[in-house]
């Protein structure tokens, strides 16, 4: 009889489209070189979900996420016409959080109310700076006061919750210009603040132009001191770059990092499913580039495959060990099918390090990342593999 049992499940809706791409970005998008096709888009989408529907297995669905790309492009009535077309498909448990990310110029800011009423409950604004120096370094289209007035804007809805996105270790960011950066954000008292850290990723702009980023000195000052700011203001960081205050932690991340189950509409989209009666976890990918996912002869699943009973492991741990909090064995079993034995043997090599040194600790029913394990996290998913 399999471990696995069948967890909560969420939807990922993803949008390609940007009025340009920035140069940091290696997410799946693509720059508007003409008007979003949002009647054609919308019902491939449904017909996308529609092909996904066996692999639903009587759930409800506690989340959905509208990504992107820049979703906050489309109309508010394709954002209802999306939704409403959604829950004829799939339940929605009374409680779903309803997440579309959003830019801050003022075309999109406009929409924020009839993305409200379109059903959205929860708006993500990538708001990266309010220096206008580097918004314009990153590529980005809007100013800081624009972000400014769709934070306040966004307070004013009646959203269940916003997040504000915002950048550190940026290029010649000082520490005092990125606790200024900070300040600001925590003065507009967003219920939740998506805070990271720039990286270079393969394929983008900056990899093939790299500008001058802060050494690694200043990179850990501005992290310890943002973080207490953070505190001090009432967040609670909950995950490696996420702060919430009381109530307000994405639900939609939250199924990711657990090791709960998605699915994926949309150019490039990603799911992962259980099947407990077949032991069996499968991963999917929709095809790519938006010409060739809005063409009706071709089959939307790109790729699909199972995860190997040797690779459960670490997909969970490399998920579930960015959340602030131990991990349940009993969850480990659930999740991946696998006894806790089958864990145990992938975690031995943190585990045996010296006390001083340890990066996870064995509390019995549970394992949890240290102090030092989470500083060092990728150093700790590497002694996983």
């Amino acid at each position: 009889m399999s471990l696995m049992q069948l967890p909560p499940l969420s939807l990922y809706v993803h949008v390609p489209w940007c009025i340009q791409k920035c140069p940091y970005c290696d997410f799946n998008s693509h720059g508007l070189k003409q008007e979003i096709p949002e009647q054609a888009y919308i019902a491939r989408l449904l017909d996308d979900l529609r092909a996904d529907l066996d692999w639903v297995q009587q759930r409800s669905l506690q989340s959905i996420f509208i990504g992107g790309g820049t979703p906050s492009l489309l109309s508010a009535a394709a954002i209802k016409q999306l939704l409403d077309g959604i829950a004829k498909l799939i339940p929605l448990a009374p409680d779903c959080e309803v997440t579309l990310e959003a830019n801050p110029g003022t075309f999109e800011t406009e929409r924020f109310a009839g993305f409200a009423d379109a059903g959205v409950n929860r708006l993500s604004i990538g708001v990266q700076s309010l220096q206008a120096e580097q918004l314009t370094a990153l590529g980005r289209v809007h100013n800081p006061q624009q972000a400014i007035v769709a934070a306040k804007h966004a307070a004013s809805l009646p959203l269940r919750s916003f997040n504000l996105d915002l950048m550190h270790g940026l290029p010649g960011q000082s520490t005092a210009a990125a606790m200024a950066d900070l300040d600001q954000v925590i003065a507009l008292q967003p219920p939740h603040i998506s805070w990271y850290q720039l990286t270079i990723e393969p394929n983008t702009v900056f990899a093939s132009r790299p500008p001058q980023l802060p050494d690694d000195d200043t990179l850990w000052e501005i992290q310890e001191l943002g973080h207490q700011r953070l505190l001090a203001a009432g967040y609670l960081q909950y995950e490696v770059s996420a702060y919430a205050k009381p109530g307000h932690q994405s639900r939609h991340n939250r199924n990711y990092w657990t090791f709960g189950d998605y699915l994926g509409i949309g150019c490039g989209a990603h799911s992962k499913i259980s099947l407990p009666e077949q032991n069996q976890l499968l991963r999917c990918e929709k095809i790519k580039h938006p010409q060739g996912y809005l063409d009706l002869t071709k089959p939307l699943r790109y790729k699909e495959w199972q995860v190997s009973d040797e690779d459960r492991p670490f997909e969970f741990f490399m998920n579930y060990l960015r959340l602030f909090e131990a991990v349940p064995k009993q969850l480990f079993c659930e999740r991946t099918g696998l006894a806790s034995t089958a864990a145990e043997a992938v975690l031995a090599p943190a585990l045996a390090k010296p006390a001083e040194q340890a990066l996870l600790t064995d509390l019995g029913d549970s394992w949890e990342a240290t102090a030092l394990g989470r500083r060092y996290l990728n150093s700790l998913l590497d002694q996983l593999v």
